[in-house]
């Protein structure tokens, strides 16, 4: 059921590790990892509580498809790797809905993602676990398709902290009362609760729920 695979694109290769159906898929769901980090802390089952195997587990059994790549940096390229991971799996699960989760730094590639032509008309939500804020979303063809988002902060999270967090997610409802967003605030929680906390399954059923 996981495969440890390399993709050869136009963007570089690409190591992942492949959960579940890797062709007609009804679900694909991405974790993109923060600094430090690897393919393998999206797969570790016993890490931040086990979160990373329910998750998983959630994908193998309901036909879809979970992925945790390698990429390059935060930035423009790394963006471009996993659009085309991305672009690669999509493919081969047309009627697959798309979402993806980022952990810390990874929320960069998140709104990245967001902004670009070929992904914010593709990908179906979003999820910012412990991670940052992009003004650049407002203008992005994902907020304008009304991609579902979803935020999980600590409290206590002294990286990225909660009240910019919580004010970004205000002023989505500012632009857009109705705009499908969420936010959970792990009470005395750290940087990493969100990673351990989320409920997948309750998250991941909202958004499909809302999903353009």
């Amino acid at each position: 059921v996981q495969q440890d695979l390399l993709l050869k694109t136009d963007a570089g290769d690409i190591r992942h590790v492949a959960v579940g159906k890797t062709e007609g898929a009804g679900i694909i769901v991405l974790y993109l990892h923060g600094q430090g980090g690897s393919r393998k802390q999206g797969v570790d089952d016993f890490t931040f509580g086990g979160n990373f195997n329910r998750l998983k587990n959630l994908m193998a059994s309901n036909g879809g498809l979970y992925l945790s790549p390698d990429f390059t940096d935060f930035g423009d390229k790394g963006a471009a790797q996993v659009a085309a991971l991305i672009g690669h799996y999509a493919d081969r699960s047309p009627g697959a809905k798309i979402f993806v989760a980022c952990g810390s730094m990874g929320g960069a590639l998140c709104w990245k993602l967001a902004a670009r032509k070929d992904m914010g008309g593709r990908i179906n939500g979003l999820l910012l676990l412990g991670s940052l804020w992009d003004e650049s979303f407002f203008t992005s063809p994902a907020f304008k398709r009304r991609v579902p988002v979803f935020f999980g902060q600590g409290s206590h999270d002294v990286v990225f902290p909660v009240a910019n967090q919580e004010a970004f997610f205000r002023s989505i409802l500012a632009k857009s009362k109705t705009y499908p967003t969420r936010f959970v605030r792990f009470e005395t929680g750290t940087h990493g609760t969100p990673i351990r906390m989320t409920d997948w399954r309750g998250t991941l059923n909202w958004m499909l729920s809302k999903s353009p």
